[in-house]
């Protein structure tokens, strides 16, 4: 760095206390001990040396881990302890669960498919050949697995040591096993099913008796063979040189530099290997993480000398949230704030109690010699499972910017086109390239003698090609509008030209408005009305003049000072002209106009009122986004049901308010699925946003019943962003609080058919067109309800939209609870429908109407608002 001092000048000042760090392998992290690190540590040799790195066959068992719970059986009695002190478990991981006891159940998907559904295929569209990312795992004679129990007498506490005692027997056991300390599982059958052994402690040559005992013969299909078989496909990555970053592995050897905008790209695989509808498969797609190519300490001295008088005010905007990789050991950790009070001469003590410096132990850990000594710390916090592996040392991980990286692209990258459309060459790949990736891949694994030595260990076997399947593309929807209808081209959903003069089914005139800009904006103020007279009348809408605000200056209090002024209560909408697209000034106004002083509002940067020749088009979207915002209808289908409504509700983390998050809902309103009431609110835990979605289910029908007349007879509710794990929840508590509203209807008689859908789009699933082996991306309409889909689950896949670049992502369904008596094929049919009632697109979008609309709601309040709107703007699509 140019300038040293300044970053370092003034850390005694700092907004973060962070505690040191206690564990020796990396400050504020425990190691993963090896087998030979935890026989040093446990029998006394080595005492103090630093923790080398894990062996494949560790790795293995320290992921197996998560096994030890899934016992399907309780485990023999062990013999009463003897009396003795209780050990503690090793470093990073946790205590011997007691020898017993009986342990979990194995953690499988809930089963949701209703009973009565025992066809859950459709029958409507063409039918379509079709490929997609999965293979399927090959039947073999011996295919299976088996669950011991290890037993130790006396008791042995020590991980490390029953790692090495058991070691002892490989001519028994062999070597080829996943063993967690207590649990072991192995390729092959012993010969009895309890098998008693004598191993030697390694100090005093004392005999310990080993009870093996069979606890469990796991099938192909049973969860925990499944999870077992995504621990050793992990091991079969890493045999391919591949590093783990969070979840998914990644090739370094491959990186792409995209040196124009100082990124890295590693390109990957996310992978999956499940039990589907009539075989266990493994789904994989190609990933790529994005890197930059320069350290944090780089960036925060480009900030530095950007603005030297703001410079820790914009250290902390801009970094806290990010997510950093530190590339010495390929972890990922969320920065939490800046501790400008430590630097790397700190020093912090070991678990041995050594005393020493952060600059010293990454030369003796990593060979890595800090260059700056007066830099700041980062601080993360750490999360549960940190936790736990720190023996619950809940103190801030603290890292050096100098050996750390960003990862994923900021705000301001994302709104940059250069920077987007040249990742796009590299992340967004055509669907005949995916394929042949993937195939490389499989192939890949076949000739690395070391990969494929994993899986033929354990009597694993996968297919050399993507499944083939069946699906069926639905046919094009009519669009109404006020004064005619049409289709779109079939493969082509987009009828943004057909819109051009076409009346709107309901619109609404703007006769007491106010349009807000500043002195040097007048002139594309003055371009806009005049442009939104010319394209608004042939819609139905009319423009009057409208009130004008005309403020000296650009700083956020002028502009809220200007609307205030001006707003009267009959003030339809307030139209604000920014000069540029900051997001604080942008972020206040909208607060202004949702929670202080409810009004609807939109927001246009003059920058896209520059081109004259453009103006047209840019002022009928902003006029079809007014006629919205005011309670307007822009188009309908034809929907052949009646009395229905449906719910979308989106979730939305709040990086504002630590600890929440943001749930949209939104429920259609009328008869044409086109008007809505929308609630937003924010909650901590899954039963208070159970409790709110009772609250809003019952203004939802208050207010449908207010515009029908009657209640609906049939509801269905889409449910988005429902994260892994979460499924559960939704159906254990969030279905029977939203059922329970219907008791405060008509004195507790209102029973509607109702159903549940739970919408996920971010899945690796993809979906080709097989033309006689040409693959390209299949056509919007394409569902596809068998073979990749799950026999517990009513679900099925749809994809709804087309792409220029790149290949098209389905959208997956999961019917979790279902007395609506549709059939499968009505179900698909309305949910393709609704894809095409998003009013801020004149196209198809991938999920239902009711999702985006939420997830649009719960992505303004969670980064801008902050706070849940005013109810007096429910009724309106203010949030578009």
């Amino acid at each position: 760095m140019a300038d040293k001092a300044p970053i370092a000048r003034g850390r005694a000042r700092g907004r973060s206390r962070g505690a040191i760090p206690p564990e020796p392998r990396m400050p504020g992290e425990a190691p993963v001990p090896t087998e030979a690190s935890q026989e040093e540590q446990r029998v006394g040799r080595g005492r103090g040396r630093a923790a080398p790195p894990p062996s494949e066959q560790a790795t293995l068992e320290a992921s197996a881990q998560k096994l030890a719970a899934m016992a399907i059986s309780p485990p023999p009695q062990a013999p009463p302890k003897q009396a003795q002190p209780q050990a503690q478990p090793e470093a990073g991981q946790k205590g011997p669960e007691p020898q017993g006891k009986r342990m979990r159940g194995p953690a499988s998907e809930p089963h949701t498919r209703p009973e009565h559904m025992k066809d859950k295929t459709g029958t409507s569209g063409q039918p379509i050949a079709l490929l997609a990312n999965y293979v399927n795992m090959k039947s073999r004679p011996n295919c299976a697995m088996y669950q011991y129990n290890v037993g130790y007498s006396p008791i042995v506490d020590s991980r490390g040591l029953r790692f090495l005692l058991l070691r002892q027997q490989e001519e028994i056991v062999g070597k080829v096993r996943i063993f967690d300390g207590m649990v072991l599982y192995l390729p092959k059958r012993l010969a009895q099913v309890t098998t008693e052994l004598v191993s030697l402690h390694p100090n005093d040559q004392s005999k310990i008796k080993l009870t093996v005992t069979l606890t469990n013969e796991l099938a192909p299909t049973d969860p925990a063979f499944l999870q077992l078989l995504n621990i050793l496909f992990r091991n079969v990555l890493r045999k391919l040189k591949m590093k783990q970053i969070n979840r998914n592995y990644f090739n370094p050897a491959l990186a792409i530099k995209v040196p124009q905008h100082r990124l890295e790209l590693w390109p990957g695989f996310v992978t999956s290997i499940l039990q589907y509808e009539r075989s266990v498969m493994l789904g994989l797609d190609i990933s790529h993480k994005i890197l930059r190519m320069d350290t944090v300490y780089d960036f925060l001295n480009d900030l530095y000398n950007e603005d030297r008088s703001r410079f820790r005010e914009m250290a902390t905007k801009k970094l806290v949230g990010e997510i950093v990789l530190t590339r010495y050991n390929n972890k990922t950790y969320r920065v939490d704030d800046i501790d400008w009070s430590k630097t790397p001469q700190d020093t912090f003590n070991t678990s041995t109690g050594e005393k020493i410096s952060f600059i010293e132990y990454y030369k003796k850990a990593y060979d890595l010699t800090i260059q700056d000594p007066a830099q700041p710390l980062l601080v993360s916090q750490p999360k549960a499972r940190d936790i736990r592996a720190r023996k619950g040392d809940s103190s801030p991980i603290l890292l050096i910017p100098e050996l750390c990286t960003r990862t994923g692209l900021s705000e301001e990258a994302r709104a940059d086109f250069r920077i987007m459309k040249d990742l796009a060459t590299y992340t967004k790949v055509d669907p005949n390239d995916r394929a042949a990736t993937i195939r490389n891949f499989l192939g890949q694994i076949k000739t690395v003698p070391e990969a494929q030595e994993v899986l033929t260990n354990w009597n694993v076997e996968f297919d050399k090609d993507l499944i083939g399947l069946n699906g069926r593309v639905l046919p094009p929807e009519k669009i109404l509008m006020g004064n005619t209808s049409f289709s779109y081209r079939p493969g082509e959903p987009d009828w943004s030209r057909e819109m051009r003069g076409a009346s709107l089914i309901s619109a609404v005139n703007h006769q007491n408005y106010l349009m807000v800009f500043t002195s040097r904006d007048a002139d594309k103020a003055q371009d806009l009305f005049q442009t939104l007279t010319r394209v608004g009348p042939p819609m139905g809408m009319r423009f009057d003049e409208p009130q004008l605000a005309e403020l000296p200056n650009d700083r956020t209090q002028t502009f809220l000072q200007g609307i205030e002024r001006q707003l009267t209560p009959e003030t339809q909408m307030v139209i604000v002209v920014l000069p540029t697209d900051r997001k604080d000034r942008y972020d206040a106004i909208k607060k202004f106009c949702c929670v202080d002083h409810p009004v609807p509002s939109q927001c246009v940067t003059a920058r896209v009122l520059t081109k004259k020749q453009g103006l047209m088009s840019v002022a009928t979207k902003i006029a079809l986004q007014l006629d919205c915002k005011l309670g307007g209808e822009l188009w309908a289908l034809e929907i052949p049901m009646k009395n229905v409504m449906v719910i979308g509700i989106d979730a939305y983390h709040d990086i504002v308010t630590r600890g929440r998050s943001v749930c949209g809902f939104i429920a259609s309103t009328n008869q044409s699925l086109t008007r809505y009431y929308s609630q937003c609110f924010l909650q901590h835990t899954g039963q208070e946003l159970a409790d709110n979605l009772k609250v809003a289910m019952s203004k939802a029908l208050q207010k449908y019943h207010q515009i029908n007349k009657v209640l609906p007879d049939r509801i269905i509710v889409y449910r988005d962003g429902v994260g892994d794990g979460q499924l559960a929840m939704v159906v254990n508590y969030e279905v029977p609080q939203m059922m329970d509203t219907f008791k405060q209807f008509s004195s507790g008689g209102y029973i509607p058919k109702f159903s549940v859908v739970v919408v996920t789009k971010r899945i690796i699933t993809r979906i080709f067109l097989n033309q006689r082996g040409q693959i390209s991306n299949p056509p919007p309409g394409t569902v596809v309800d068998t073979e990749i889909t799950k026999p517990q689950w009513y679900d099925f896949f749809i994809v709804s939209q087309s792409v220029r670049q790149g290949t098209v992502a389905p959208t997956h369904f999961n019917v979790v609870y279902d007395t609506s008596g549709l059939k499968p094929d009505h179900m698909q049919r309305l949910t393709y429908k609704l894809c095409h009632l998003y009013y801020n697109w004149q196209g198809t979008v991938r999920v239902p109407a009711p999702c985006q609309y939420a997830h649009k709601l719960a992505y303004l309040v969670g980064e801008s608002i902050h706070r849940e709107p005013d109810e007096d703007l429910a009724d309106r699509l203010y949030f578009l």
